[in-house]
């Protein structure tokens, strides 16, 4: 039996319908109405598989959580503002263990096509969802996984977290702030049986990829993107970032001369 449901606080019926015990494994995915996050969640749909979707559209996340429902997987949905800090960790910390937490949820903006800095309102909101918000949801949910001693948290990074682009200057500082984080993380908590892992991607067919300014080679599809990022979680890479060879051109531009490199970022159309 498939079961979705709203959860807004774990009401009564939410714990007779959902059977955690017979569950092989819980999975929360942020921005469940995104591309990869849609895609994610149909690559975990299965029977067995209690999913946790979050996502802002009400009516995608209604359509996604069918979708994995159709699949077997038990679906319960939150479309709650990460922004709201507070009500975030509330709703989180009731949720229990879980064994995989995907922080996918993401925003962008950019700088205007005359040299216009990026609105300040703008910068404010995507720093509050792309790292304070990921943040957040890593420490409400690491406390129940090292009382257990295991457990999975993903951060969706992004190549830009390797060199800041031109066009994309706050989005690129808080992909490489989330990479740090994640990466910091996964020195300390790895000898207690927690896995961090940092999605850096490159450019996948979205709405927010349409958005961004500049060249996008490469372009995969979300449903390439999401069984590599299944994959690699299951491997425990340390960066599953794709596609090559973007991502072996986006490393080495960390590596060489930051004077090299913006002459590079510029010859290949990413200057502002």
């Amino acid at each position: 039996m498939t079961e979705i449901k709203n959860d807004t606080g774990m009401p009564q019926e939410f714990r007779r319908t959902i059977n955690l015990e017979q569950c092989d494994k819980r999975v929360l995915i942020t921005g469940a109405t995104s591309a990869i996050g849609a895609a994610l969640a149909q690559t975990y749909a299965r029977p067995g598989v209690v999913l946790y979707l979050h996502g802002r559209r009400q009516d995608r996340l209604i359509q996604v959580a069918a979708d994995c429902a159709a699949c077997g997987a038990q679906v319960i949905t939150q479309s709650l503002d990460l922004c709201d800090l507070s009500a975030l960790h509330d709703w989180l910390k009731n949720l229990g263990a879980l064994d995989v937490v995907i922080i996918n949820a993401g925003m962008n903006t950019h700088v205007g096509s005359q040299g216009e800095p990026e609105p300040w309102g703008e910068v404010e909101a995507l720093l509050d969802v792309n790292l304070k918000a990921s943040m957040l949801i890593a420490q409400s949910v690491l406390p129940a996984m090292r009382e257990r001693g295991t457990g999975q948290i993903a951060f969706m990074s992004s190549l830009a977290g390797y060199f800041g682009l031109p066009m994309i200057p706050a989005y690129s500082a808080s992909k490489a702030g989330i990479k740090a984080y994640g990466e910091a993380l996964r020195g300390w908590l790895s000898p207690e049986g927690i896995h961090i892992n940092v999605i850096m991607p490159g450019y996948v067919e979205s709405s927010m990829c349409d958005a961004m300014p500049g060249p996008k080679p490469w372009v995969w599809s979300p449903q390439q993107a999401a069984l590599a990022i299944q994959r690699g979680l299951a491997r425990d890479q340390a960066r599953i970032s794709f596609p090559f060879p973007l991502n072996w051109g986006t490393w080495w531009l960390a590596v060489l001369p930051a004077a090299l490199s913006h002459r590079i970022v510029r010859w290949l159309g990413y200057g502002a």
